[in-house]
């Protein structure tokens, strides 16, 4: 049996300074760091000792702080992966959130049709396709690996892609999709030996103590 675990990194400190995140490279407040252990803590106890493990993480600071809290309880070293960042916001990384709804071309997904190559109009920033297509990439190499406990260290945007991916969603159909869960919260997904299906066993868990939550 195998199981998957998705953490979101908790508070951050563009969340309290209310600056746009994506690729801005922003580091864990203290009470992120908080919840980043307690978030380790619950992660072992749900995980056999015994058990092998791997750990994936997203190369930003944020992401990183958090997988090095569960890699210390572990033993293990965490896999940087560039494919698991948030969506690239190209030049409003790091900028006021207002100066990006002021230039933002709002979307208009048909509900019907293509939904995925919207231009927001901000130089740099990804597509949701081309976001979607690294997220999945990056999930179908680490189920590749035949480990049982798997954990997943990425940014809340990037949730829905994991799992869209993990449910064999395909991507074309992934714009439809919103799986939205807690900063600092972990989404368990179990594939059983037999069928072999697929489930989402819980999605974004923030009862571990002193999560720190935040948009």
């Amino acid at each position: 049996m195998r199981t998957l675990y998705v953490v979101t990194h908790p508070e951050a400190t563009h969340h309290v300074e209310g600056v746009v995140g994506g690729w801005y490279d922003s580091q864990l407040t203290p009470a992120g760091i908080r919840a980043a252990v307690s978030i380790a803590q619950a992660l072992r106890a749900q995980i056999p000792n015994s058990a092998e493990v791997q750990l994936f993480s997203s190369d930003l600071q944020r992401t990183l702080r958090t997988a090095k809290e569960v890699a210390a309880l572990f033993g293990v070293t965490p896999n940087l992966d560039r494919r698991l960042r948030e969506k690239s916001y190209g030049e409003a990384g790091g900028k006021p959130q207002a100066w990006l709804d002021q230039r933002f071309i709002p979307p208009p997904p048909p509900a019907v049709g293509e939904r995925m190559e919207h231009d927001e109009g901000i130089e740099g920033s990804e597509t949701k396709a081309a976001w979607a297509q690294r997220i999945y990439a990056a999930t179908n190499d680490i189920l590749h690996n035949p480990c049982e406990h798997q954990i997943i260290v990425t940014h809340g945007g990037c949730l829905t892609f994991v799992v869209a991916s993990w449910i064999k969603m395909p991507i074309e159909s992934a714009g439809y999709a919103s799986f939205r869960a807690p900063s600092g919260s972990i989404t368990t997904l179990r594939e059983d030996d037999f069928f072999h299906n697929r489930q989402v066993v819980s999605l974004g868990d923030t009862l571990h103590p002193d999560s720190a939550q935040a948009g």
